[in-house]
């Protein structure tokens, strides 16, 4: 039974990715600094500092994996704004600390890296694979970086490091500091008091890709078990949503009414008008095809924060 190590399984994407990978026959060991209550059964967990390199060396030598994932960033492009050095260190520097235990590793495991559709030039066309990289700030910079030390990996040291470029997904366990949980808390919070609301927005003229996590991770999955490690695949629905659409299906699932305020703190400093996946290349190469949307996604968060 192959083995999968996946660093930062205690966050969002975290629990997800486990299910993935065990209801595909793997054995499954997460990750993280902080808990993994959250995690299946069935996950191996240990406590592990990713910017403790001699941590990451001596775990990695211990289980020995024949996959690691790693999930563990600063994943907010707000939040990056805030603490771009933060971003910078937990985003590379970590990720450099997987690679040099992976290099030293007997095993050699196979890693998967997770960039973003942040790294790629600022346009309103669909965006490919071969789209120019022009990340406009701290989280998109990190990312390009982060691939940058991927490439000299596998060139250098013959590592198989698989590098992907996921669009926006969403689901339930997503902190509500990103924009759709934030909507779906409000609005249901707003509904369960029985009276009218507020909701406090950012931009809402902006568009984005959403898919729904579960489509996301099972593309991680069929990437990091595909034998191409130089090809950078996007993971995308295809499809530019408007948050000011998304927010109104979302308020059309309560029986109040509920007046939408924008705050100016909710705004960022640049804000792309739309980012849209061009996916065809994932389709034609590993036969990936999004089985969820979005609007199923935003249906799901709502019914779990108006229970």
């Amino acid at each position: 039974m192959s083995r999968v190590l996946i660093f930062g399984a205690g966050g969002f994407v975290g629990s997800y990715l486990c299910k993935e990978f065990l209801n595909n026959g793997y054995k499954v060991s997460g990750t993280d600094k902080g808990e993994g209550s959250a995690l299946p059964s069935e996950v191996d967990f240990y406590r592990n500092d990713l910017m403790q390199a001699n941590e990451v060396e001596k775990l990695i030598g211990q289980i020995q994996p024949d996959i690691i994932v790693n999930l563990a960033a600063i994943s907010s492009v707000g939040a990056s704004w805030n603490m771009p050095q933060a971003t910078m260190a937990i985003n590379v520097i970590g990720a450099l600390n997987i690679m040099e235990a992976a290099r030293k590793s007997e095993q050699k495991p196979r890693i998967l890296f997770v960039g973003s559709s942040e790294e790629y030039v600022i346009s309103e066309n669909p965006l490919d694979e071969n789209t120019q990289l022009n990340a406009n700030n701290p989280y998109g910079i990190s990312k390009v970086t982060q691939e940058q030390f991927a490439k000299l990996y596998r060139e250098q040291y013959g590592l198989k490091i698989y590098c992907v470029r996921p669009f926006n997904h969403t689901g339930i366990g997503q902190r509500d500091s990103f924009v759709l949980p934030s909507f779906c808390k409000q609005v249901a919070g707003i509904d369960k008091s029985g009276k009218d609301g507020k909701i406090q927005v950012g931009n809402l003229k902006v568009k984005r890709d959403f898919s729904h996590v579960k489509d996301v991770v099972r593309a991680y999955r069929m990437i990091v078990e595909s034998d191409n490690c130089n090809q950078i695949y996007n993971i995308g629905s295809g499809n530019a949503y408007s948050l000011e659409d998304m927010l109104t299906y979302i308020i059309g699932l309560s029986n109040q009414h509920i007046v939408i305020e924008v705050d100016q703190n909710r705004i960022r400093p640049t804000d792309q008008p739309v980012i849209c996946c061009y996916r065809s290349l994932i389709g034609k190469e590993l036969g990936w095809e999004p089985q969820y949307n979005v609007y199923d996604a935003l249906k799901e968060m709502y019914e779990y924060y108006a229970r």
